[in-house]
């Protein structure tokens, strides 16, 4: 499976690809503006919708960009190391360097292995390693959250058809696996948003927000 790759090349995809979705973009731009921490406030995540609590579009949006641009950093990293190898090989490695970033967000090691939900991560890794599967993806995000209000559904509608659409647009194997690994870990993050939606109690997009503060997030 990985004939053409070497240890070393292997190491540095897992390993930096870890170390670069570790990144907590939510918390260091927050604390460089003066913000505060998006730790203390709303659901306690990192991610892009907290961070928006703090009433700072500007650094919700930075964070946005941050936390998709590492995943796509990750795979483009990988691309270029690779690009006198094999399709698969090539493949295979942008799978594992975004596969590392994802988990990376999930579980940074600075932050006691606490991090945010990965939508943003998702996205822009899926982007990176195949664009057109990216595009669709965040077409399927935009029509779900336009039709039913809620971001949480929006992302999990658009994670379970990531894989799908990887293998309608044949696109490679590696990609596939690692679309369908990020829609599994996005699920689990969502399981409180994934039982609020069962009971009707999820909160829609610019609606009025009632349940605790620890299961707010969809994003």
């Amino acid at each position: 499976m990985f004939e053409g790759l070497t240890y070393i090349q292997l190491g540095a995809a897992i390993v930096g690809g870890y170390l670069l979705g570790s990144i907590p973009f939510g918390v260091i731009v927050m604390k460089v503006a003066g913000a505060g921490d998006p730790r203390a406030i709303g659901s306690g995540n990192i991610g892009a919708t907290n961070v928006l609590r703090s009433g700072r579009r500007d650094l919700a949006a930075l964070t946005l960009i941050g936390d998709g641009g590492k995943g796509a950093v990750a795979v483009l990293i990988a691309w270029l190391a690779t690009g006198h190898a094999t399709d698969g090989v090539q493949s295979l490695l942008m799978a594992l360097a975004g596969g590392a970033a994802f988990i990376g967000h999930l579980f940074p090691a600075w932050l006691g292995f606490k991090g945010g939900k990965g939508v943003a991560t998702f996205f822009g890794t899926l982007l990176a390693a195949a664009w057109p599967v990216g595009l669709l993806a965040g077409a399927t995000w935009l029509l779900v959250a336009a039709v039913f209000r809620m971001s949480s559904l929006a992302a999990l509608t658009a994670a379970a058809l990531a894989p799908i659409f990887v293998l309608l647009l044949h696109q490679p194997y590696p990609i596939a696996v690692m679309a369908a690994v990020m829609a599994v870990l996005i699920y689990i993050r969502h399981l409180p948003n994934i039982r609020r939606l069962l009971k009707g109690e999820e909160p829609r997009i610019g609606g009025r927000k009632t349940d605790p503060p620890a299961e707010r997030e969809g994003v």
